[in-house]
């Protein structure tokens, strides 16, 4: 595995781990497991901002992957993938806002925020993955430039 593939990999798994513990946490909750369900729900959000970082690393030092596969699927890949981005930014604002209700113990509005939050996290993951396999499974595709190289014009 190289490094264009190695990053991807572990900011997916990232995804899929923060994904897991949402859906832990869920269940806990429901059981009346409070402090079991807050300890998971954080687990998640730190596995969720560790893909991020990742991410965001291989796009400023690495650069990202282009799309590989057949011209005729290429719309809408990337309308998937506009789908895809679209949706994290909401799950990532939902899921800030779901913790902050929860710390500050509004839990009526943490429970209303949270329900939506989840969904919408766990339909992030299934597209992220779906877009994963996509680039570095069934259609590996170029690389573009580093963002750095392109601000500074390398």
């Amino acid at each position: 595995m190289d490094i264009f593939t190695l990053f991807p990999t572990i900011s997916t798994s990232f995804i899929v781990i923060s994904a897991v513990l949402v859906a832990i946490g869920w269940r806990q909750i429901i059981q009346g497991k409070r402090e079991a369900h807050k300890k998971t729900m954080i687990a998640a959000a730190v596995a969720a901002i560790l893909f991020f970082l990742v991410y965001s690393s291989r796009t400023v030092f690495v650069g990202n992957t282009s799309w590989g596969g057949p011209d005729e699927l290429t719309t809408i890949y990337h309308v998937f993938l506009i789908f895809h981005i679209v949706l994290a930014t909401v799950a990532a604002v939902f899921g800030i806002t779901t913790l902050t209700l929860g710390f500050k113990a509004k839990y009526a509005k943490h429970r209303k925020w949270g329900r939506v939050t989840a969904v919408i996290w766990f339909i992030t993951a299934i597209t992220g993955v779906a877009v994963y396999v996509l680039l570095y499974i069934f259609y590996p595709g170029g690389h573009t430039k580093p963002v750095w190289e392109i601000i500074l014009g390398a």
